[in-house]
């Protein structure tokens, strides 16, 4: 089809033409940079924790007042409940993950470095923090019961003490000993002592958002055994169908051997419900996103139909002419088509640089990644065939205007 006809009546109708272009541009613009962001979201909200997420329960804790039996009291604690129905093992620790409170520590490969290598989040438990928690041991091995040190001597005035063992996450030895295997190889965790890395773990996420997306997995997980008073967190393992059961039970148990102990109930949940909770903005968002989306092309899409049906009306006569010559009704049909996908061209090309442009400036001020280029011809996809599915109404009322009937329209 020869397009110089349409570019000339284009031409004739610069403002029409125009407006339509600036919508188009500007809902690319808007829409790729939203499918990125919404794309962003969904990774986060999916993102693998490492852990058995639909079997943990976690019950916290405090004391009232000063426990100077904490530690043996915790000892009676983890025995009676490993002993429950339903639980498959259980252990105190410090933090728990999607709770927004974290330890975290520099990691050297040197003593007295300067700049630390590394900062790592810290999990703190016994032997029997990997089978609660979940994750899969990749290299290396689980805690023997003689590394395992005792939070009172560590923490007491004048410690010295470096921890005798480390496990560490994949992407946390992949910084720290990029190229090779971290297994048996020392660090320093604030110390000048080392310490050997016995073993790494697929996955193990950071308790909150600290570090970023690129640090979201530098975790590690020290031999030490905790009381309740620190941390206050004791995470159960079960079936998801026996969550409920167990946690009722653990509570009564926690109640009767220690009467002296609150249980903080609104942060007494199951792992899922932490999980759920700790990405509701990110869903809202999404959900928002989406919405932002699908009104930019509605209104986008009435803008197309709106100017087609306004130039199907001045343009009876012409159509007429048309068809009294011998146009047929896919040659007007085509017609309109390709003078909507020329205009969709033209503001998806001043879109997509808008998009960029968009991209630069959230990458400046929120510290976004650049936009992949894989989201413009997606954006673009979409907006020629919204144009073309928009103006095929009009285009095909246009074409089923008789020839006599178009002759006679003024």
């Amino acid at each position: 089809m020869d397009i110089r006809p349409i570019l000339s009546t284009l031409l004739r109708h610069k403002t029409a033409a125009a407006l339509i272009v600036v919508e188009i541009a500007l809902s690319c613009a808007i829409i790729c940079n939203a499918l990125f962001l919404i794309g962003n979201r969904v990774d986060r909200i999916s993102l693998h924790s490492g852990i058995a997420d639909n079997e943990l329960v976690r019950i916290q804790i405090t004391g009232i007042g000063e426990d100077e039996n904490a530690a043996a009291l915790t000892r009676a604690d983890m025995t009676a409940l490993r002993g429950l129905p339903g639980v498959k093992a259980a252990v105190a620790t410090n933090q728990v993950p999607f709770s927004n409170s974290s330890w975290n520590t520099s990691v050297n490969l040197q003593p007295d470095q300067p700049r630390p290598t590394a900062g790592l989040t810290m999990y703190m438990g016994d032997e029997h923090f990997l089978p609660t928690f979940g994750p899969t041991l990749v290299e290396g091995r689980n805690f023997n019961a003689d590394e395992i040190q005792e939070w009172d001597v560590i923490d007491a005035p004048g410690a010295d003490l470096a921890p005798p063992a480390v496990i560490i996450t994949r992407k946390a030895a992949e910084k720290l000993f990029p190229g090779g295997s971290a297994l048996g190889k020392q660090v320093y965790i604030s110390r000048d002592k080392p310490t050997p890395v016995i073993g790494v773990v697929d996955h193990l996420i950071r308790p909150s958002d600290q570090g970023g997306p690129a640090e979201k997995e530098f975790s590690m997980i020290l031999p030490v055994r905790l009381p309740y008073t620190v941390g206050n967190n004791i995470m159960l393992r079960t079936t998801p169908e026996r969550r409920a059961e167990v946690l009722a039970a653990a509570k009564e148990v926690l109640k009767a051997n220690g009467p002296n102990r609150i249980i903080l109930e609104d942060n007494t949940k199951t792992v899922a419900e932490l999980r759920q909770e700790y990405y509701q903005a990110d869903r809202a968002m999404v959900w928002l996103l989406v919405a932002v989306c699908i009104a930019l092309l509605v209104v986008t899409a009435l803008g197309i139909v709106g100017l087609a049906s306004f130039w199907v009306q001045q343009r009876t006569k012409q159509i007429g002419v048309r068809r009294a010559l011998g146009a047929t009704r896919g040659q007007i049909l085509r017609y309109f088509q390709v003078e909507n996908f020329l205009l969709a061209t033209v503001g998806i090309v001043i879109g997509m640089m808008m998009a960029y442009a968009i991209n630069q400036l959230l990458m400046g001020r929120y510290e976004l990644p650049r936009l992949p280029l894989a989201y413009l011809p997606i954006g673009a996809l979409a907006l020629w065939f919204l144009g073309q599915l928009a103006v095929y109404g009009p285009a095909r009322r246009a074409a089923m205007v008789p020839p006599a009937v178009a002759t006679r329209s003024v």
